[in-house]
């Protein structure tokens, strides 16, 4: 079976969020290639503005799980676009791990959807956007076991 990783765009600050995902998250340093560390090449001229940005990074949450993210660069013509179309959802084992989550992720957070607390489906539930524009939900199924 395939494991599935989170990849996340960022607009130039992608080395600020995965140090903060790294306080959350805990494990090693996230590992890191700018891209001024690519092979130079005419075709794909990287200007100084974009060498010390981020053209690759990973924090592993655990043993199955990775977050990876790159920082967009204009001059290639991309550009992160962050929306409500996708979640990062944190299925915790422990209502203490789902409270300890969304207490460090939550932090400045740019919108809190629904607040840490009870649902008919979860003991406990909250979905927000983080300070750097990714959205996450943090779910403790507890005793509301639901048929998926």
């Amino acid at each position: 079976m395939a494991k599935l990783h989170v990849y996340l765009n960022f607009n130039g600050n992608c080395e600020e969020a995965f140090n903060f995902y790294h306080t959350v998250f805990g494990g090693p340093e996230p590992t890191a290639h700018r891209f001024k560390d690519l092979p130079e090449d005419p075709n794909v001229p990287v200007n100084d503005a974009d060498a010390n940005k981020i053209m690759h990074t990973s924090l592993m949450v655990n043993e199955s799980v990775m977050l990876m993210g790159t920082d967009c660069v204009d001059s290639f013509g991309q550009r992160a676009t962050f929306g409500n179309s996708t979640y990062i959802m944190l299925d915790t084992e422990t209502a203490e791990e789902a409270r300890n989550l969304y207490s460090k992720l939550s932090i400045n957070a740019q919108n809190l959807e629904m607040d840490l607390g009870e649902m008919f489906f979860a003991e406990l539930f909250s979905s927000f956007t983080d300070q750097f524009g990714v959205a996450w939900m943090i779910h403790f199924e507890g005793n509301k076991k639901m048929d998926y």
